[in-house]
């Protein structure tokens, strides 16, 4: 049937949808349902997706026994940059005398170690919304075809075991593989949602873990300078662009205390009050630094010069040389009071600044004392 081809526009650009290892799972259980129940193999099998789209997928590795069928389907990722695209998703279906479905992983499925998931410890890694679709999909088998009884259903993915390493499960305490998941049934190409989920979830389960002071970074350059810093194994998450939104569900989620550590470069925009950093939403890096140095008694010369800077850290000698004292420690400030007061006060905060080039710039008065709190839990 080829690929899927449902597109979308985003900056100009046409981008295509691909569907989730959720309805690859379902896709192949139904496939192998419908084979163990008619006895006669299937190339291709169509699902519903709780999106209210229709998918016709194609099925291969098909292996029919009496007893149990099984069969495969090609993660289709679209343009969405998903490390499971291309992986294969199999599943085994057999017949078992109870009604229902029970689920099972096999190889490269994780399983649940840890509580604050959706899904309980101990049970393999099959989000509550795929199991939904398979056991929706598979009534319509049994339905078809006048059968009463369950079914048993494995789900492997044999490349998740490699794959699960480049996600975050392992944090999230999703141990020997891949998650099958997916909300909607589609991926939708560079999806903001999926990773302010993915985000959220693993706040969710620092939580849960009983973790009320939390370390938030940018980026790989914030987590990089943390653990140059000796907090190497803090409970941190990185929080990419989306600082509003995390600051939202650290409040949400009762966290006391937040050390934010980040490049100038992102954190200069959080100080003016920008809560979205990416620089298609919003840059003003140049005019918040000139306008704070204005404030501390730049004249208009360095004022000028730091407005024709390029980046931020081509900034940094122009202020250190004209000498205004304490300014980077006034810029951690800024920030904090700003994260402070998005979430009126109920969390409390610290910034480190730092510069790739430059190192440490500065950091607010209780930032040292956070961060020897945090080098000292193992």
């Amino acid at each position: 049937m080829g690929k899927f081809e449902k597109y979308i526009e985003k900056g100009g650009k046409r981008m295509r949808y691909g569907y989730t290892t959720g309805s690859c799972a379902t896709a192949a259980s139904k496939g192998a349902a419908t084979m163990l129940l008619s006895g006669e193999r299937r190339n291709a099998i169509t699902i519903d997706t709780p999106k209210g789209w229709q998918l016709a997928i194609d099925l291969y590795d098909i292996e029919m026994t009496a007893e149990a069928v099984t069969c495969s389907v090609i993660k289709d990722a679209g343009d969405d940059p998903d490390v499971t695209d291309g992986m294969r998703v199999f599943a085994t279906v057999r017949r078992q005398t109870a009604p229902g479905v029970t689920f099972k992983g096999g190889p490269g499925v994780g399983r649940v170690t840890l509580s604050g998931l959706s899904i309980p410890v101990g049970e393999p890694a099959i989000n509550p919304t795929p199991r939904a679709m398979m056991r929706r999909e598979l009534a319509v088998v049994a339905k078809d075809f006048g059968y009463t009884g369950g079914f048993e259903v494995t789900i492997a993915m044999p490349e998740g075991i490699e794959l699960a390493k480049r996600t975050f499960n392992p944090k999230l305490g999703v141990v020997g593989g891949l998650s099958v998941i997916g909300t909607s049934g589609v991926v939708t190409p560079m999806s903001e949602e999926s990773l302010k989920a993915s985000m959220k979830l693993e706040l969710s389960v620092l939580r849960e873990k009983g973790y009320e002071n939390i370390l938030y970074v940018p980026g790989n350059y914030g987590e990089d300078f943390a653990k140059s810093l000796g907090l190497d194994r803090a409970p941190m998450i990185k929080i990419s662009n989306f600082v509003g939104f995390m600051l939202e569900q650290a409040e949400r989620m009762g966290v006391k205390r937040i050390l934010f550590i980040g490049h100038l470069g992102k954190l200069i925009k959080v100080a003016g009050g920008i809560f979205q950093t990416h620089s298609a939403v919003s840059d003003a890096r140049m005019e918040i630094l000139a306008a704070n140095a204005a404030w501390m008694g730049a004249d208009r010369g360095c004022i000028d010069r730091i407005l024709r800077c390029t980046t931020t850290d081509d900034a940094i000698p122009i202020i250190r040389e004209a000498g205004i004292g304490g300014y980077f420690d006034h810029i951690a400030q800024r920030v904090k009071a700003r994260c402070e007061a998005k979430v009126y006060g109920n969390v409390a905060f610290e910034v480190i600044l730092f510069s790739r080039e430059y190192g440490l710039l500065g950091q607010t008065a209780g930032a040292r004392a956070f961060k020897e709190f945090f080098a000292c839990t193992k």
